[in-house]
């Protein structure tokens, strides 16, 4: 009944007065949300899939939609104006093959037709490889040679993979188009099926007789080996990019791009976060106490730095411009951070020993013990 039913542009979610795009953009969301291929076992989102398509059917018609802005529901009713189809409604009219092409692409294998396949030029595919360096590498930059298979054009048939002196041939199937088109009756009405053709794959041509060289495909593979110009203060895990070294394009188009995903090895020293380098150095007790010169392994060689007397554990220096230059500018460099331990002895003479009681004596960390000579006065005093 009329009654039970929802103003139909109260169900698309549009006004009175929208247009034909604005109608297939509301309707593009409902289908997709509520399409029954998405929402297997679900007949409340079925209800109003075919809910949508009805109304979508109506206002994007001219006449159907001023048939129903004047009558409403009822022009459809009882036999009237497009009666028929499922609810009561003919969806014959409506370009539905177009639009469900347009809103599931594959799903119904596109819609109408759009003409010829592109044949047109297209760019070759990118590959990818990877090359191992040292930490050194990666802060200063290097160049490396790498090895790999890549496919150039066939010398003899120039890419078409045809037999020198011949040509390949337009596809009869698809009349050279790269498409074949199929129809077929949906609940919607005719949908066209568009499809790429399995006799020439997409191409449009046909190859009668193969170049014996390429076997047809058009190209020859070769091991070739390719300089890599690693730059300064790359990281782990980034890639260089190589142009016009990836695969060949096809119908002329231009080569795709060689990445180089570098690995960079740990080093037995420097940790790297960046554009700065951390490490540790240890020290003496007696320099962290008193002070003094040491010497730090940098990325540069050794420099002397002054440690500062009662210089604790674990503190940090900063070596500025010590550190990883910066990719996109090598002359700006990052810092070097380095961590000072004071190191204890494990193996002491009996000097030192001394030495370090002497020390604790006059901290106040022990009392002061007797020496020999005491000892032996006592005891000659009590015997």
């Amino acid at each position: 009944m009329a009654e039970s039913k929802r103003d139909y542009y109260e169900v698309l979610g549009v006004p009175r007065d929208a247009d034909e795009a604005a109608l297939k953009k509301a309707y593009r969301v409902l289908a997709k949300k509520y399409h029954p291929d998405t929402n297997q076992g679900n007949p409340e989102a079925e209800a109003k899939f075919k809910e949508a398509s009805e109304a979508y059917a109506v206002l994007s018609d001219p006449e159907k939609r001023r048939q129903y802005d004047q009558f409403g529901h009822a022009a459809f009713e009882n036999g009237g104006a497009g009666a028929g189809g499922f609810g009561g409604f003919d969806f014959s009219g409506a370009d539905m093959g177009d639009i469900f092409g347009d809103i599931f692409g594959n799903l119904f294998g596109g819609g109408r037709s759009r003409g010829r396949a592109n044949n047109g030029p297209m760019r070759g595919a990118n590959l990818r490889t990877g090359v191992r360096i040292t930490f050194e590498e990666a802060l200063f930059g290097c160049e490396k040679e790498i090895e790999l298979t890549t496919r150039d054009e066939c010398p003899d048939c120039h890419g078409t993979g045809a037999k020198p002196g011949t040509q390949p041939e337009t596809c009869p199937k698809c009349n050279g188009k790269g498409q074949v088109v199929y129809t077929q009756q949906s609940m919607f009405g005719m949908v066209r099926n568009v499809q790429t053709c399995p006799d020439c794959g997409g191409t449009g041509k046909i190859i009668k007789e193969k170049c014996s060289s390429c076997r047809g495909t058009g190209y020859t593979s070769s091991r070739k080996r390719i300089a890599v110009s690693i730059p300064a203060g790359i990281d782990n895990g980034q890639s260089v990019r190589i142009r016009g070294k990836g695969e060949l394009g096809t119908n002329g188009g231009e080569r795709g791009d060689l990445l180089v995903e570098v690995t960079v090895s740990n080093h037995p020293i420097f940790k790297r976060q960046d554009t700065s380098i951390y490490s540790t150095v240890p020290i003496s007790f007696g320099t962290a106490a008193l002070g003094g010169d040491i010497r730090i392994k940098t990325v540069d060689g050794e420099v002397v730095y002054t440690v500062a007397p009662g210089t604790q554990t674990d503190t940090r220096i900063r070596l500025k411009g010590k550190g990883v230059p910066y990719l996109r500018n090598k002359d700006v460099r990052g810092d070097h951070y380095v961590t000072l331990v004071v190191k204890v002895p494990e193996r002491l003479s009996k000097e030192q020993k001394e030495a370090l009681q002497k020390f604790r004596e006059t901290m106040g960390e022990v009392p002061a013990q007797e020496t020999s000579e005491e000892k032996h006065k006592k005891k000659g005093f009590f015997k």
